[in-house]
């Protein structure tokens, strides 16, 4: 593995740099403020719109997509650095380069198994920016960290299908802008296998019969800047037969082949997350005196501080290794890597940001600073895309059978 960035990579990287510093980081205080003044707190401020734009002029579109022909064609190892910096404005960065969740995930679906109609219909409106989408499949009265749980039903009935069920923590599906599902429930709810039960639709917002009821909340936050997180009821919602992804009972490999970039693109952004924390860190220490000296000479702040670095190496080092992997041997032989790094990227930068919030003190849990926003999000990934505890069940078996 050469660890040396490629001339494209550094380009980008060092458009992306200056992106975040001239457009997005001024941004984040204008956006809060063009929100608050919003008729409704799910419409998008002008100043996100403007971001966009700006990104877009400059080639900073797309670019989670590997498909040359929708996305700007770079590889995992290649979007690694580049996600990392998003990371560090995870509220404006992913949506102003069109490299927000779950978006990207659905692209990624649709670009891989949705048919020329379907691509024209949603998957191009979407790489323009131009509609949001949301992905159904978690519910409220199963465990969904197994999802062969869902009791979704899609029933056949002559040309369509019958959607009846509840989801809920469904982002993106509180913005207006959100104008399709994608659905995930059970067509064939008796099969012998029990992975080939599920299947994926497509179902437009405006379906009679699917209901956004309210807005989840993640730590009290409703999350705006991502959409929101709602609970949907789809109550006898057809849709054509023609809305269905792939083919009947390949539900369950489609949300395998989407969540495996998904994890690892959440885990390149907390990168970006922890280092946003350690420079919010470091300039607390400086500017700050307690008990005759600045916290920068405090001893255990040099613990929290050195640690964070240490630790932050160590991550990015396993993230580029898995991207590296992913792009040559695939997703299935990344697979410990692709668990290792969800295990392990979470847990990590939910303690830098904890740290971070202890140094600032009252600021730290405040809307003055971005530290408690971060670590919502950074703790809810601990959860999001199959908690830890299944990764680690699923990592563990994989080295005790290579000892039977």
């Amino acid at each position: 593995m050469d660890f040396a960035f490629d001339a494209r990579t550094e380009e980008l990287r060092a458009k992306l740099l200056a992106f975040m510093d001239e457009h997005v980081h001024p941004a984040e205080q204008v956006a809060h403020e063009q929100r608050a003044r919003l008729a409704s707190p799910w419409d998008t401020p002008q100043v996100v719109e403007d971001l966009k734009a700006e990104a877009r002029r400059q080639g900073l579109w797309n670019l989670f997509l590997p498909d040359p022909e929708h996305g700007a064609g770079l590889t995992n190892l290649q979007y690694a650095p580049l996600a990392e910096i998003t990371g560090r404005s995870p509220q404006l960065a992913p949506t102003a380069t069109n490299c927000a969740a779950p978006d990207t995930g659905n692209m990624e679906v649709l670009a891989q198994f949705a048919d020329e109609a379907q691509k024209k219909q949603w998957l191009q409106p979407l790489l323009a920016g131009e509609i949001r989408s949301a992905f159904a499949m978690t519910e409220p009265d199963v465990a969904s960290s197994d999802a062969t749980n869902i009791t979704t039903h899609i029933e056949r009935d002559g040309d369509e299908y019958v959607i009846t069920g509840r989801k809920w923590y469904i982002s993106g599906a509180m913005n207006p802008d959100c104008r399709i599902f994608i659905v995930m429930g059970k067509t064939d709810p008796d099969g012998e296998d029990i992975r080939r039960q599920q299947s994926m639709v497509l179902v437009p917002r405006d379906t009679p019969g699917v209901t956004v009821d309210r807005a989840m909340h993640v730590f009290g936050y409703e999350d705006h800047y991502h959409g929101g997180h709602a609970e949907v009821t789809f109550d006898h919602a057809r849709v054509p037969v023609s809305n269905l992804i792939g083919e009947e009972g390949g539900g369950f490999a489609i949300a395998q082949a989407r969540l495996g970039p998904g994890r690892i693109h959440h885990c390149m952004r907390l990168i970006g997350m922890a280092e946003r924390a350690i420079e919010l860190m470091c300039r607390r220490a400086v500017s700050r005196d307690a008990f005759g000296k600045s916290l920068a000479q405090q001893g255990v702040v040099h613990n929290w501080i050195a640690d964070a670095r240490v630790t932050v190496e160590q991550l990015r080092l396993l993230v580029l290794k898995t991207a590296w992997l992913m792009d040559t041997v695939g997703n299935r032989g990344a697979h410990t890597e692709i668990q290792a790094i969800k295990i392990a990227t979470p847990r990590a930068v939910v303690d830098i940001i904890d740290r971070a919030i202890q140094l600032h003190g009252a600021g730290g849990v405040s809307q003055d600073f971005p530290l408690a926003e971060l670590y919502a999000g950074a703790r809810t990934l601990m959860i999001a895309d199959g908690p830890d505890e299944v990764h680690q069940r699923s990592l563990a078996r994989r080295e005790i059978k290579k000892y039977l």
